[in-house]
């Protein structure tokens, strides 16, 4: 391929708030290496994670689909399967496309898409891991859990190491060394997926306090002062990757994201929206996002909605790769955009979170929301609180949404207990998409 190909850094955030930056309305302390670059870059403000849990969205960003195709996608069921599920090593993934058009490829951070021995990065697409595979781990022991017994969740590759010092620094160390060490042989694919600001509630000089925890959980913890310090030391982690780039003299040609997995948690700023991880009101999925890449893409506020599973279409097109034909994306490339050869157009976004039974569909302005039995539709551009409940207002939309919802499920594998025990294959579950793909409506064309 080409050697003008851009190098890319994934940098994704770890339950981080929609305004827990600066740049997005945090006032009560700074992250500037962020706001730099989102100043120099793009600022989306209608970006939005797959879901609002964590390792439901890390299935649709390396797939460029919809996580409820697959077992391991269903929200969050690999906290309690063990070593059942996880990404099939045999599904495409944006790292093993990236692959095959000439990069090298790592993930240095956060996994979370299934256990040794069948699944992980180094069998998905992936030349270099370094990280967790697991969910969260504490700061400074790097534990899974509190207790004695218990080994570090810590990998070389597949081989468990151990590091002293806070994992958010050792992580921003990591990807540093990472981009200084490149060849500019090829292009390289960073994804660097931070556990931070994810609970324990322990800042970087908090090295006693992790050693005395008596539950991971944290729930008598925490308070705002020490959240802000987890941020910023997430703020200067990724201020030391950015540095690399400068040294090696490659910023102009690298494409860097910056986002999160899903909405903030108990410390976290959501302002203007409501609600928080695990919901799908606005604030459990409208997630704080930055794209630099100075040598195409000029400095801009962007307004274009866009979701987590985009960015697979999104890079190989910027990289000129393609996607593999037998397992087309649910995302769209939102690059003409960015670039602007297109206008921004409205797009068909859907949920579902078995918690309250929750359901939502984000349809040009409108957003149809299921929590229980109870059912809205709201406007979350001139209503982004969702307080104006226009259900019987406008019941042509909200039936029409309600019907697309139900329409779209139907193509999902179900939000229910019954698929742990039901032998399917990831393999066959995969098969699922074509139909589902060629029937969604054309990009762009609006509700009404």
């Amino acid at each position: 391929m080409s050697t003008t190909q851009p190098n890319i850094i994934f940098i994704l955030a770890d339950d981080l708030g929609y305004a827990d930056l600066s740049v997005y309305g945090q006032n009560e302390y700074d992250t500037p290496h962020l706001d730099k670059l989102a100043g120099e870059g793009v600022r989306f403000t209608q970006a939005y994670a797959n879901s609002a849990v964590c390792s439901a969205t890390r299935f649709a960003l390396i797939t460029g689909r919809y996580q409820y195709r697959l077992r391991g996608g269903l929200e969050e069921p690999l906290a309690g399967t063990g070593r059942a599920h996880g990404l099939p090593p045999e599904h495409p993934t944006l790292p093993s496309l990236l692959r095959d058009a000439g990069y090298t490829t790592a993930l240095i951070g956060k996994w979370h898409l299934g256990q040794l021995p069948s699944f992980g990065p180094l069998k998905s697409g992936y030349d270099r891991f370094f990280g967790n595979y697991g969910g969260a781990i504490d700061y400074f022991t790097h534990k899974p859990g509190v207790g004695d017994a218990l080994a570090p969740d810590l990998y070389e590759g597949e081989v468990p190491v151990e590091r002293t010092g806070y994992y958010t620094q050792i992580l921003g160390d990591e990807g540093a060394k990472y981009i200084r060490e490149s060849t500019g042989e090829k292009p390289f694919f960073l994804s660097l997926h931070f556990t931070a600001p994810h609970w324990p509630w322990v800042g970087p000089e908090d090295e006693a306090v992790s050693r005395s925890l008596d539950d991971l959980f944290h729930y008598d913890g925490g308070n705002l002062k020490i959240y802000a310090k987890i941020v910023q030391a997430l703020d200067a982690a990724v201020g030391q990757v950015t540095a690399a780039l400068d040294e090696r003299g490659i910023a102009d040609n690298t494409i860097v994201i910056f986002t999160s997995d899903n909405g903030g948690e108990r410390f976290s700023k959501m302002w203007p929206f409501t609600g928080q991880k695990t919901e799908l009101l606005e604030g459990g999925l409208r997630v704080p996002t930055i794209l630099r890449w100075p040598a195409r893409i000029a400095p801009q506020v962007q307004e274009q909605v866009t979701i987590t599973m985009d960015w697979l279409p999104t890079l190989l097109d910027a990289a000129g790769a393609k996607v593999d034909a037998d397992y087309p994306p649910d995302g769209e490339s939102i690059l003409p955009v960015l670039t602007g050869s297109r206008a921004s157009y409205p797009r068909q976004l859907y949920w579902r979170y078995k918690a309250n039974a929750q359901r939502a569909v984000r349809d040009g302005n409108w957003k149809y929301l299921k929590i229980n039995d109870q059912e809205f539709l709201f406007d979350v551009v001139e209503d982004v609180r969702e307080r104006a409940n226009l259900k019987d207002k406008q019941p042509e939309v909200f039936q029409q949404l309600r019907n697309q919802w139900e329409s779209w499920n139907s193509w999902q594998l179900p939000l229910n207990d019954e698929i742990y025990s039901a032998g399917v294959s990831p393999d066959i579950q995969a098969d699922r998409y074509v139909p589902e793909a060629k029937k969604r409506r054309p990009p762009g064309t609006p509700l009404s």
